[in-house]
């Protein structure tokens, strides 16, 4: 079963940091695109960032210059260290594929910054 799992959410205060991982299972995304959304309550879901299977990164611009996401080939991990978090970073971050032979996302973890 092609599954992507979330981990490293939690709750902090503004100014802190969190680093978020995203692994694949029963599947390699080695070859894939990947990439970073979140959801607040009652709003849209926003892309965050982006890797490319050669490394490129983007990233929103509420997100540049305090988010870095990376990519950990030999763990099929990627990896998403926020930095200087806000509180309108609060909400639920997830992984998924893209240029991808296959669509695969995960579920989410909550992250939560406090003032």
């Amino acid at each position: 079963q092609v599954q992507l799992v979330e981990s490293g959410g939690g709750s902090v205060q503004a100014g802190g940091s969190l680093r978020l991982s995203c692994t694949a299972h029963g599947i390699t995304t080695n070859n894939c695109g990947m990439a970073w959304d979140r959801q607040a309550a009652g709003k849209p879901r926003e892309w965050v960032s982006a890797i490319s299977t050669d490394g490129y990164t983007t990233y929103a611009g509420s997100v540049k210059g305090r988010f870095t996401i990376s990519k950990d080939k030999a763990k099929d991990t990627v990896y998403l260290q926020m930095n200087s978090l806000k509180p309108e970073d609060t909400g639920t971050y997830s992984c998924r594929t893209f240029n991808c032979p296959y669509a695969a996302w995960g579920q989410g973890t909550q992250v939560t910054v406090s003032s």
